[in-house]
Parts: structure tokens; sequence; C-alpha cells
């Protein structure tokens, strides 16, 4: 399926691409690295038959600005976050974030004061540690594979891009996936966000974790292969009023394995989510 954001806002950190389907209360998506908001599609227009579902592209990131020299943290993204739901005059929507967007969402309510009505947490980026392997690799080695021949990067992103999901990726969604780090731009702009990969932007919320007064769902893949489950099992331990739903045969991309399952167990949590007083 066609993919596009239609409307635009200019922020502090950059210009970011969002759409806004459906109607009801507000519930805002967000996506995570290396993927896009296009992983929301199935989910989102579920979602939006009973939510007004707000969905954007993190900066660097899809069709959102995408250049060097822009500040694509999590911490960034989060006071970004704490923009766009001022910018659309929310009130306590509710959330839910996939990868680094959990970490963002999470920040954003815990260190921007943004109020959230309930949260999920999908796949989760929060509790350290989160940078994979190949991360981390990139990290420690930016100059090697910032001068590595384009063809030979594009390749390591790829492979790298196939284990995100548990199944074989369909061909057309790894593409639009793919295509924002292909050439020697995606190259630049790809090791820019990884380099801005940082344990400290989560470490410093962790410790409030358990002050999260409103109700979490924690979404996992029994497979992922990226943040391993045990990471779901304790943060629902650590998050009070959490409970944790656990998909089999699913992968990091839970919403590429098993868009149906993610969508339901979504579309439940938050209609059963109480309004904030």
């Amino acid at each position: 399926m066609s993919w596009n954001l239609r409307r635009r806002v200019r922020l502090s950190g950059g210009e970011i691409a969002y759409d806004v389907l459906g109607y009801g209360p507000p519930l805002i998506l967000v996506h995570g690295t290396p993927s896009r908001s296009y992983i929301w599609r199935d989910v989102a227009l579920k979602l939006a038959d009973k939510f007004t579902v707000y969905v954007f592209d993190l900066l660097g990131f899809g069709q959102s600005e995408r250049r060097e020299g822009l500040d694509v943290s999590i911490r960034a993204q989060a006071r970004l976050l704490a923009e766009l739901v001022e910018a659309w005059g929310l009130k306590a929507p509710r959330v839910a974030g996939h990868d680094i967007g959990g970490a963002i969402a999470l920040r954003a309510n815990l260190l921007e004061g943004v109020p959230f009505g309930c949260i999920a947490l999908i796949d989760s980026v929060v509790l350290r540690p989160w940078i994979t392997p190949t991360s981390r690799h990139v990290k420690a080695h930016l100059d090697v594979y910032g001068t590595m021949p384009t063809q030979v990067f594009e390749a390591i992103v790829a492979s790298h891009l196939r284990t995100a999901t548990h199944r074989p990726m369909d061909e057309d969604s790894f593409i639009t996936y793919f295509e924002q780090w292909k050439g020697e731009f995606g190259q630049r702009i790809y090791l820019q966000k990884d380099a801005q990969l940082d344990e400290d932007d989560t470490a410093e919320f962790e410790p409030l974790l358990p002050e999260i007064e409103v109700p979490v769902r924690i979404v996992w893949g029994e497979r992922d292969v990226w943040l391993a489950p045990d990471l779901a099992e304790r943060l629902h331990e650590i998050i009070p009023r959490s409970d944790l739903v656990l998909l089999p045969e699913t992968g990091h991309f839970a919403m590429e394995d098993s868009p149906r399952e993610v969508a339901r167990t979504l579309f439940e949590f938050f209609t059963e989510c109480p309004p904030l007083l």
C-alpha cells in the first residue's frame, strides 16, 4: 500500500511530516529506528475506527527533514514530541511507541512533563543495554563505516534490517524501510542517527519508571533478536500499572510479523484506557 504523510509542521529542531487519521480521542503513534511511520500503516487504520490517530516520521527519518547536522537523539526527539503535542493542541493523549519510539514517549512524559492518558510500549528501547551489537559496532567504528564503499554499507544495513522480523519481510515493506538509507546521502544520515544513540538518554528516566501512574501495556515479540523478551518481563516488574502481552512467532518489528495481533491488543487497551480527570 502507498503511505504518504500529507501535513508538515516546523518545530525547533526541524520540519516534521505527519498525518491525522480517524475521529475520536487522540492517540499518537511513535516509530523507532531504522524504520519510519510506515510501520504503523495497518495498526493506524484499525485504530482510526475509534480514535483520532496522529502518526509522524521522526526527525531524520522518512518524509521528515533529513540532512546532516540535525540532532536526532532520543533526548531531542522527546523534546520535539512535546512540541508536537502542544502544536496539535492535545491534552493527555494516548500514546504507543515502538523501539526508540517507546523511549521517546517515556522521556517526553517523565522528563518533558507531557501527560499521557495511557502508554503502550512495543518492543521498546527502555532498559539498558538496548543498543544492538550491530549498532554498537557501527558507533565504535564510525570512521570505517563512513569511508566504506556505499554498496558494501548498503549490504550491511540490508542484512541487519532483515533480522528485524521473525518471518521473511514482505519485499515492498523492506524496500520502503531500506530506501531511506541508500546511496552516499543515506549512508551519512544512517551513521548520524547511530552516532547519536546514547543509553544515557534512557538512564536519566529509568529511576522514574516506578512512578508512572497511568496504565501501561507492554507488547513484545517472543522472537525479538534485537531486544530480548526478558527485557519486557523486567519492564513489567518495574512499572506498577503495567500488563504484558507476548506475541508468538514475532520479531522486533512486531507490526510486520503480527499486524492484526498488535492492532487488536492496542485497540483493546486504548479503548479501556480511562480518561484523565
